[in-house]
């Protein structure tokens, strides 16, 4: 499928026309959505939820679909006058309900080969208990990590790119998504002007 640009914005935020803002961030594993979640609910004073701390409960076990949508609408909810910022997509299970609810998608979207060496630090770093896991008391075992299957990390994010991209790349061909969908590639430079941009609007309000 060919690439489709993202629309223009004439703001790096295009919020709900009132100040307030609900982010979505998607993208591969890896490609620093929590990051940057965790950086936006800093400047814009929003509570920052993260999908994965959601359907995960300790031991790794799984949300059932229905109470992991409860939840999640919840959430929605709980903060529906004050916007919040959310990253992941669990679009299998979810479907279009965080989607539908957003002011603002940004696609994280750099090369494989920048995100997956990083992917690695971090998965070793919580191997070796340096780093949190993604949800608490989901710890990764050496044995997991480097196997070939859904329970490995890596092998997730490896196998998961192009579906990712492709899935992605498909809902830009939505006019209503690919309206209020900023798109971030590159090698690190487009989103940290992106994050400075966010900032100068910050100032200027």
């Amino acid at each position: 499928m060919p690439d489709v640009p993202s629309a223009a914005h004439p703001k790096p935020l295009i919020g709900d026309g009132t100040g307030r803002y609900k982010i979505l961030i998607v993208g591969n594993s890896g490609t620093g959505k929590t990051t940057l979640g965790a950086i936006l609910s800093q400047l814009l004073n929003l509570p920052h939820i993260c999908l994965d701390t959601i359907h995960w409960e300790p031991n790794w076990r799984a949300l059932p679909t229905e109470e992991f949508r409860t939840k999640v609408q919840e959430k929605l909810d709980e903060n529906a006058e004050t916007g919040w910022v959310i990253d992941g997509s669990y679009v299998s299970k979810l479907g279009t309900l965080v989607r539908d609810n957003t002011t603002d998608i940004i696609w994280l979207d750099p090369p494989f080969i920048l995100y997956f060496p990083r992917i690695c630090l971090r998965t070793f770093g919580r191997l070796v208990g340096y780093r949190k896991p993604c949800s608490p008391g989901c710890d990764e075992s050496w044995r997991d990590v480097f196997t070939l299957g859904e329970k490995s990390i890596l092998w997730w994010c490896w196998t998961r790119h192009d579906i990712c991209r492709r899935r992605l790349q498909a809902d830009m061909l939505n006019e209503e998504l690919r309206a209020k969908t900023r798109r971030l590639g590159g090698w690190g430079g487009e989103l940290e002007d992106w994050v400075k941009e966010v900032q100068e609007m910050i100032h200027t309000v």
